[in-house]
């Protein structure tokens, strides 16, 4: 690391602007975007870090730990607003950041996610004479997955805009920078960047997996974790069948669902429905020690989700030496090595889902050995060290 900041021995200033970032209200939202950059004050990038929210939102604070100012601005309430609402925001941000410019200069903006942060750093961009770039952070690149008809269009125009005046779109996987290819007019200037995550916070418990190996397997009591919002599209159900189908073979599984969401009630009576409610916890919100403990304690982690750019909560139980289940055809296959380093299934395909559970579940050198991959894995290419260093290098060369 410390031949980086020699060979990048000028300083940076990068004003980010963002909808996803921690707060006293929910400190663990956006910390995939808070901790890199803190990662990034080591290469000499400093950054000036402003959360926007809608007017219609309840207000957010910020935390001493994160370093951001929320500033919350009009925009027409729901999604039917979202194509315009970059602009809104520009107008609320302007002064401030003319002042900020004048006190200390911006080298580059960088926008999360294209509506309404990427289209306000385009016209920052254009009155400051600084380059921005913007990162994608899901699968719905063009903002046309909700509200069809004309909004859709809108939406989908302005998100082209903005991707062609961006310096550079950042992709945090190749399938998101697939359907940016597919769904541009024109060619645009892309990267990926994947996630990175904090390998000290999510490293394996030692002494849980040496207590785990000296048990029998008449005495071990699997446990299965979930982390991620409580979306029908993540899931849940899925992993609630099979659940009730391994009963026979597993009576001492358990389940532990970590996150919150519209989807929830939904969820907790269909564990009821299927007579499971015994052996699954919803325990809610949980902050990162809470989570990352969690995944050190589980057996396997599974999130068979059909909508993911490339999911943090992967990255971090693999970096706990954890065995991991996603779906093919999502960002997460491109970290993923079936059967080597985690397990692979199809989208809603139950009896894969049952019999990777079954596999691992049944076979402790099975779960040691694919979770020692797998950490190997996070070690070799998917730390915040990693990821800032990919990023420090978009920022410089946005600004060469």
């Amino acid at each position: 690391m410390t031949a980086r900041v020699a060979e990048w021995d000028s300083a940076l200033h990068v004003l980010t602007l963002t909808p996803f970032f921690p707060s006293r209200q929910n400190d663990v939202s956006g910390c995939f975007i808070a901790e890199p950059i803190e990662q990034l004050k080591q290469l000499s990038i400093d950054s000036s870090v402003i959360a926007v929210s809608p007017l219609h939102y309840p207000r957010k604070q910020a935390i001493s730990s994160a370093a951001a100012e929320w500033l919350r601005f009009p925009q027409i309430p729901g999604n039917l607003g979202l194509s315009t609402a970059g602009e809104l925001l520009y107008a609320r941000l302007l002064r401030r950041i003319r002042k900020l410019h004048s006190v200390k200069p911006i080298d580059v903006i960088h926008a999360h996610a294209a509506l309404p942060c990427g289209r306000t750093a385009e016209l920052l961009s254009e009155q400051l004479k600084v380059p921005f770039v913007v990162t994608v952070h899901g699968l719905d690149v063009f903002n046309s997955g909700f509200l069809a008809g004309i909004p859709a269009t809108w939406r989908r125009n302005a998100s082209v805009q903005v991707y062609r005046a961006a310096r550079t779109v950042i992709c945090v996987s190749r399938k998101v920078e697939e359907i940016l290819e597919a769904g541009m007019p024109q060619p645009v200037v892309s990267t990926v960047v994947y996630n990175g995550v904090d390998p000290n916070l999510f490293s394996p418990n030692f002494s849980a997996n040496l207590v785990t190996l000296e048990r029998t397997d008449e005495h071990f009591a699997p446990e299965i974790v979930m982390v991620g919002n409580l979306l029908r599209s993540k899931g849940h159900e899925l992993v609630l069948q099979a659940l009730t189908r391994l009963q026979p073979s597993f009576p001492q599984l358990r389940c532990h669902i970590i996150g919150e969401g519209p989807d929830r009630p939904r969820f907790e009576e269909l564990s009821r429905d299927l007579g499971i409610e015994k052996q699954v916890r919803f325990v809610g919100r949980q902050s990162r020690s809470e989570v990352a403990k969690a995944m050190q304690r589980c057996s396997v982690f599974v999130l068979p989700s059909r909508n993911e750019g490339l999911g943090c909560a992967y990255l971090e139980a693999m970096s706990c030496g954890k065995p991991v289940i996603g779906c093919r055809g999502q960002g997460i296959d491109e970290v993923i090595e079936h059967g080597r380093n985690g397990w692979l299934i199809p989208a809603n395909g139950l009896e894969d889902l049952m019999q990777g559970l079954s596999g691992l579940l049944s076979s402790l050198e099975l779960r040691s050995r694919v979770g020692t991959a797998a950490r190997q894995t996070i070690m070799e290419k998917f730390t915040l060290s990693h990821q800032a260093e990919h990023l420090a290098r978009i920022y410089r060369e946005a600004t060469a």
